[in-house]
């Protein structure tokens, strides 16, 4: 058995598998790792694709589209490696970037997951908004990354290259103990897409364990290629997966407070889109604020099971205890470094 099952979720994406596997097969040790294609319910022929030209890939052909978290788990699942890789599709890996990543995760037992550094497919020399260079959070629910604040990515000049604790790993690749992965019970399959891997990681952070990003491992990512950014679909996802998150892990000394504010910060947000003439987008956010408010009684239990595992009653060190919009629009603060401060994270 290898070590490692490195686990691409296709859907649609014959173009990115015949672009990017030559690189994902050449830089990837055959001995220590298995490249696995889990394909959700393809209908552009990509599993006959796989059997044609890379009949030594594993491909799980699932019988649907079920999403990025339904179909990792159920990819995983099936597997009995050590580590798994949680790899876009639209990913070009580097050399060394597993074998470094594993080994580091072998000299650090208390570590469960592991991103390595995210740089842009399109433009080597800055990070990608997905995950950069490793990702935090304020207490209201904003992430933000070392080298990605909203939409404003940072050059990469060797500013973060230095591992660092994170409260969440992008899930465009994510190196993961697989017994962890399923001890917190996976990706939470209703968030369907979005911000799964940041409930994911809180809870593994809540409970003990450590994320770390590793800049030493690079990957570059193509990003946005299944919904675009201004996609209403998206920011539908994006605001009632974070809601529900919050909801799922925010301890009680802090859940009134900060869902009090995200009702009029959310509806701000909603007033934005439609001055900006995205009235598609203003409607997707009340949408969500209205299915969040449907399925937060079902969510009670999870809630009281995620509380009950926590080892310290308190917030994460690596959530931000004040508001990163008033940072970044009030007082400028559009960088990683520059938003930084001794006394702005443990309160």
């Amino acid at each position: 058995m290898k070590r490692t099952g490195v686990v691409v979720l296709n859907w649609n994406g014959k173009a990115l598998l015949k672009q990017f596997l030559p690189s994902l097969i050449r830089y990837t040790d055959s001995e220590q790792a298995e490249i696995i294609v889990a394909d959700n319910g393809s209908t552009d022929g990509s599993p006959a694709f796989l059997a044609e030209h890379y009949p030594d890939i594993r491909c799980l052909a699932f019988d649907k589209n079920y999403g990025f978290a339904e179909g990792y788990n159920r990819a995983l699942a099936s597997l009995e490696h050590e580590y798994a890789v949680l790899l876009n599709s639209d990913i070009e890996v580097s050399a060394g970037w597993l074998r470094l990543a594993v080994d580091y995760l072998d000299t650090h037992p208390d570590v469960a997951a592991l991103q390595p550094k995210i740089l842009a497919y399109n433009d080597r020399s800055s990070f990608e908004y997905a995950g950069a260079a490793g990702g935090f959070m304020d207490m209201y629910g904003y992430p933000f990354c070392r080298g990605r604040i909203f939409a404003d990515m940072e050059k990469d000049y060797g500013q973060y290259d230095s591992p660092v604790d994170v409260l969440w790993g992008s899930g465009a690749c994510l190196i993961i103990r697989s017994e962890e992965y399923k001890k917190a019970g996976g990706l939470d399959a209703c968030f369907f897409a979005h911000q799964e891997e940041i409930d994911l990681c809180w809870r593994l952070r809540a409970r003990g364990k450590r994320i770390v990003c590793f800049p030493q491992s690079v990957v570059y990512h193509v990003g946005g290629a299944t919904l675009k950014m201004e996609h209403p679909r998206k920011t539908f996802l994006n605001f009632r997966n974070n809601l529900l998150l919050l909801y799922k892990n925010l301890p009680d000394r802090y859940y009134k407070k900060v869902m009090f504010c995200r009702y009029f910060l959310d509806y701000l947000a909603a007033l934005r889109f439609f001055l900006n003439a995205y009235p598609a987008n203003a409607l997707a956010v009340i949408q969500a604020r209205r299915d969040f408010n449907r399925n937060k009684a079902n969510y009670k239990p999870v809630r009281q099971e995620n509380l009950a595992q926590t080892v310290n009653n308190d917030l994460p060190p690596e959530i931000m205890r004040e508001n990163l919009l008033w940072h970044y629009h009030i007082r400028n603060k559009k960088t990683f470094s520059a938003l930084y401060r001794k006394g702005m994270w443990n309160k």
